[in-house]
């Protein structure tokens, strides 16, 4: 963000040079040094926060219509479905409706065969969800090579079937995925074995770092495929306690900066288990818009 120096510099500095009489081509480079600046300050500002509703799961299953209320007044602008806590899409249209939200994205578990995709998709596309990521697999996906091969295949196959319904599709990791397998990782296999152009992928930051890994460098090893984060932070090593953003270690700016720069178009807080869901999201809400 430019601070207050800079901008008065570019103020000066222009309003000096027309008084001096110089215009035109002359100009020029002042103008657009200052139009650089200015544009660096848009590109960085985060404005929009969401918020994976698993976060505040609890008070859903009480009050849903107090609690995206509380989401919105929290900071919130978009959010990511993980349950539809026995409603219909109709009535989460009007949910998201009456409180300035949007609902780009849904976890959505892996259903038994592949023809259960179809009756989700369509219900996404009533939410006017834009993407759906598969959140978690079980031991028989995990283990051995095999297993992930095979995941690899289903959502290569549920990828396929995502885009002729008109949405995006990807896979959000844990930690389990980085966990040595057959001289490899079943996250390796499944960024290597699925079409990188069809199967996305939501990094959650806080299970990467406890897993031991550098976000960064996974942002960077598949530019254009990250398309969402999973921020909330991480306490020192060896416990690497999830918080709250800004309570620990997970430097968000740079990886969001580095993020906007291939293809990252979503961040949603999340905290597993906050012990009070509204002052959690509040407050990370609030870090996030400060960065």
């Amino acid at each position: 963000m430019l601070n207050d120096s800079q901008k008065a510099w570019t103020r000066r500095d222009v309003m000096r040079m027309l008084a001096a009489g110089v215009t035109g081509s002359a100009l020029l480079p002042t103008l657009t040094r200052a139009a650089s600046f200015a544009g660096s300050d848009e590109s960085s500002r985060i404005e929009r926060v969401g918020l994976q509703l698993y976060t505040v799961r609890s008070a859903l299953s009480k009050d849903i219509e107090g609690t995206m209320a509380a989401v919105a007044k929290a900071g919130i602008t978009e959010v990511e479905f993980f349950n539809l806590f026995g409603k219909d899409a109709a009535f989460w249209r009007e949910q998201l409706s009456r409180n300035g939200l949007t609902a780009p994205a849904a976890h959505e578990g892996l259903p038994n065969t592949d023809d259960g995709w179809d009756p989700i998709f369509e219900r996404a596309n009533v939410i006017g969800h834009k993407v759906v990521f598969v959140p978690f697999v079980g031991n028989e996906y995990r283990g051995t090579r095999a297993n992930w091969q095979r995941l690899a295949e289903r959502l290569n196959i549920a990828a396929s079937r995502a885009k002729a319904a008109g949405l995006e599709f990807g896979y959000h990791n844990h930690d389990f995925e980085f966990a040595a397998v057959e001289g490899t990782t079943g996250y390796d296999i499944l960024t290597t074995e699925t079409d990188r152009s069809l199967v996305k992928l939501e990094l959650d930051l806080y299970w990467a770092v406890k897993a031991g890994q550098d976000p960064m460098a996974l942002l960077k090893k598949w530019p254009g495929r990250v398309v969402a984060f999973h921020v909330k932070d991480a306490g020192p090593p060896p416990e690497r306690a999830m918080l709250d953003v800004g309570k620990g270690t997970i430097d968000f700016k740079s990886l969001i900066a580095q993020g906007r720069k291939q293809g990252l178009r979503h961040w949603f807080i999340e905290h597993d288990n906050p012990t009070d869901p509204i002052a959690s999201i509040t407050a990370s809400a609030a870090a996030l818009k400060a960065l």
